[in-house]
């Protein structure tokens, strides 16, 4: 069998609790979390936040960088050689060799503390030019402009870091108001998911593509890009050349929507409510990573141009955090979900009518399970356990004394992963590699991002933007 005609397939039965990077991302964010919670309840919150260095406060000087790094450096070191040694074991479990896997995630780590210093720099910061928007736009310049070794890729671990802080993220984000936010999530998320698969695949097979081909670029235009590509074709065994073509089309769709979509929410008139940006970006972004971008850079923007808290039935909340839990909800809670479903329907597609003739197999029912992405599980776990913890305590004690030494070092531990996970997304993403598909799979997958953005702002403003997304404070008032 060529290259060309090598088949996906994917891991089943126990072994995936080890050798996939979905129980990984569980495994590495829980064991973040387990630390947290150790610390603060047995007293040691110095502990904790020596190990969940943050950036410099704004800084105008570089003599306050310099005092800032004399200070604190120490947590920088406990904290990559933290990173560094999970992340080190496990991708070794992975397949991935350390000798490889170190050096390139020590540069990724290294830049990573370059763009948090940049970031903190009061003019920067008043432009808002956040961590992931400089970190991509870092990694696009570099993996453009210069020829990296191969080597290096097995450090620009993507969906590792993604998935490890969106788990993150569900420790950050009350059970509750996934809960209440149901129903809306998914009817929004669903109407997206149905329309946008669809309507790729039948006009993939209208430019005359083969069927696996459609599939695999309606997947990750309707639900998760990378992760939904590599499923699709996992699914239906499609040849590997066609999730390498829907990851490229996914990661040039999602850095465009980086900066298209929060700049039409700003450009509006009044600029689009935190939480119906969210949404929206939720809706219609092409990958996690650039969508947690976009959201945060816009949920930024409107916390210091419009109004850093919103209330609304006598709850207020923090403009900056409204946006990313919309948009978590959406992309997360709502569109991830169908990378399961569809491959599930899919697979059975393949078999019974596709391969039928081919092997005669059949589809087993365990099929949606080793399809589904297990970070979500973990999200939502994380979710449940932080919330059982927090309604455990008044709100002024969450306000003052878990908030900022439980909550507070998970989200800084969190930021890392994300940063790691942008920089990664430039560093992986060379424009000169894409153009060797041919301009029919660009056109169908296209076609199909424009209908998803148009039809995620009509979802997220005008239909549920009134009942749901704009009442999302009620949902979790102490977050």
């Amino acid at each position: 069998m060529s290259e060309g005609e090598e088949r996906v397939e994917v891991v089943r039965g126990w072994k995936t609790l080890w050798k996939t990077e979905d129980w990984w991302a569980v495994w590495m964010a829980f064991i973040v979390i387990g630390i947290a919670l150790y610390c603060y309840y047995t007293g040691n919150v110095k502990a904790l936040k020596t190990l969940a260095v943050s950036a410099p406060g704004k800084w105008t000087s570089w003599d306050q960088v310099v005092a800032y790094f004399q200070a604190n450096w120490f947590g920088y070191l406990v904290n990559y050689l933290f990173w560094a040694v999970i992340f080190t074991i496990s991708s070794y479990i992975l397949g991935f060799k350390p000798k490889t896997f170190l050096p390139s995630f020590t540069f990724v780590y290294l830049v990573s503390v370059g763009i948090f210093v940049v970031a903190a720099n009061k003019t920067v910061h008043n432009y808002n030019l956040e961590p992931p928007i400089l970190a991509v736009i870092l990694g696009l310049i570099l993996s453009n402009l210069f020829r990296f070794p191969k080597w290096m890729d097995d450090g620009f671990r993507v969906e590792y870091y993604i998935k490890t802080g969106i788990v993150l993220l569900g420790a950050t984000l009350p059970f509750t108001l996934i809960y209440m936010a149901g129903p809306y999530v998914l009817a929004q998320a669903a109407t997206v998911a149905i329309t946008a698969f669809l309507l790729v695949y039948f006009v993939g097979q209208k430019f005359g593509l083969d069927k696996r081909t459609s599939s695999v670029l309606g997947a990750g235009c309707a639900v998760c890009g990378v992760s939904a590509s590599i499923a699709m074709a996992a699914a239906v065994r499609a040849k590997k050349e066609d999730y390498v073509f829907g990851i490229a089309a996914v990661i040039v769709m999602a850095i465009i929507a980086i900066f298209l979509l929060p700049a039409i929410a700003m450009s509006m008139n009044p600029p689009m409510h935190p939480g119906e940006a969210g949404a929206w970006i939720g809706t219609s972004e092409f990958a996690d990573a650039a969508g947690f971008a976009a959201a945060e850079w816009y949920g930024e923007w409107y916390a210091s141009h419009i109004a850093k808290t919103i209330t609304i039935g006598g709850v207020t909340a923090d403009t900056s955090e409204l946006t990313i839990w919309a948009y978590t909800l959406m992309k997360v809670i709502g569109r991830d979900i169908w990378i399961g479903l569809w491959a599930f329907v899919m697979a059975v597609v393949a078999t019974t009518r596709w391969e039928v003739e081919e092997t005669g197999a059949r589809p087993s029912p365990m099929e949606i399970w080793w399809r589904f992405p297990k970070f979500v599980i973990g999200f939502l776990i994380a979710s449940a356990l932080m919330t059982a913890v927090t309604v455990s305590v008044d709100t002024y004690t969450y306000l003052h004394v878990m908030k900022p030494n439980l909550i507070g070092p998970i989200k800084t531990m969190r930021t890392w992963t994300f940063i790691f996970t942008f920089f990664s997304i430039g560093m992986t993403t060379r424009f000169r590699e894409f153009m060797k598909f041919g301009a029919r799979p660009w056109a169908a997958f296209f076609i199909g991002a424009i209908v998803v953005i148009i039809l995620g702002f009509i979802l997220s403003h005008y239909i549920f933007g009134p009942i749901a997304w704009q009442k999302l404070p009620l949902w979790a008032p102490r977050v």
